[in-house]
């Protein structure tokens, strides 16, 4: 798996970043991909991504802010013009479907492919291909989510000594054990997968975060999770404009990240009010709470690893 940042700013673009959107590549399942968020622009960023709109099968939206869904009819359009029929699924707050329904009704816009709606609150859980998608809501001016996604657990290695001791040599019969099944020796003997495996593996954790003020919630949905998205809008020393708007500080996110417990925190949703070169302050402020901290940028790559 790996993190693709689209868009790392907050509010309005900047020359370095542009507005709210990340991709999760799942690199294991040739490249499907999820969306999360998808403000203005996020289309012409993707055209210079590993991105391809003909992977992305979910988009899911955190909040209705202009800067996290204004970029939606664009992406949802280009990927009919380009011929896509395969469904595309859509995840987020009460809304969502009429926003996009009215976009694309008012500009004629007419896909190719079916596009299914499914409205997230509090406590949320879902499936998607196999990993579990829980859904926790934040503290914003309107409502706003996190969404934790938790992959299944991996099979343990096979025991090969063991089964070379029961006679049984590499081929078949070690693909089928490996996936927990049974096999019959010429003997008559049945050996079952289960036992010639060592641990599971726990599969990869992870928590993106909508547009929030630090909450109990949040740190509860980001529990022992490999790796945590957090907005970082505002540098230390503006806690109370990060208040009055709703947003959390460099500083904030990385108390959530520490409190969590999680394994390492990305910082995005960057105010403009901050060059790059600026920004790096704000990854030293976090760095002091939680020194596994990294600022993301435009078209940065993360891969989301086990910890």
């Amino acid at each position: 798996m790996e993190l693709i940042f689209l868009g790392t700013g907050a509010g309005i673009p900047s020359r370095e970043r542009n507005v709210s959107s990340v991709a999760l590549r799942l690199t294991a399942s040739k490249g499907t991909t999820w969306l999360f968020d998808c403000g203005e622009g996020t289309q012409h960023r993707i055209l210079d991504s590993p991105v391809r709109l003909s992977k992305v099968e979910r988009i899911f939206i955190t909040h209705l802010h202009g800067d996290h869904i204004f970029g939606l009819p664009g992406v949802l359009g280009s990927r009919s013009f380009q011929g896509v029929t395969s469904p595309l699924t859509l995840y987020g707050p009460e809304g969502l479907g009429d926003f996009v329904e009215a976009a694309l009704a008012a500009s004629r816009t007419f896909l190719r492919y079916p596009l299914e709606f499914v409205k997230v609150e509090e406590g949320t859980v879902f499936e998607c291909k196999g990993f579990r998608v829980i859904v926790g809501e934040l503290e914003h001016g309107i409502p706003s989510f996190g969404y934790r996604i938790e992959e299944p657990d991996y099979p343990g290695e096979l025991l090969v000594e063991a089964l070379r001791r029961e006679g049984v040599s590499p081929g078949p019969h070690f693909a089928t054990l490996k996936k927990e099944g049974n096999i019959t020796l010429s003997d008559g003997r049945i050996l079952q997968g289960r036992d010639y495996l060592g641990p599971s593996l726990p599969g990869r954790k992870l928590a993106l975060f909508g547009d929030t003020r630090p909450t109990s919630r949040g740190v509860e949905l980001a529990r022992d999770t490999d790796l945590l998205v957090h907005e970082a809008t505002y540098a230390a020393g503006r806690e109370d404009l990060a208040r009055e708007h709703f947003h959390s500080t460099a500083i904030q996110a990385a108390e959530t990240a520490r409190d969590a417990g999680v394994k390492r925190l990305i910082l995005t949703h960057v105010s403009t009010r901050y060059s790059k070169e600026e920004a790096q302050e704000l990854v030293q402020q976090a760095r002091r709470i939680f020194p596994k901290t990294v600022m993301a940028y435009d078209q940065a790559v993360f891969s989301v690893e086990r910890q």
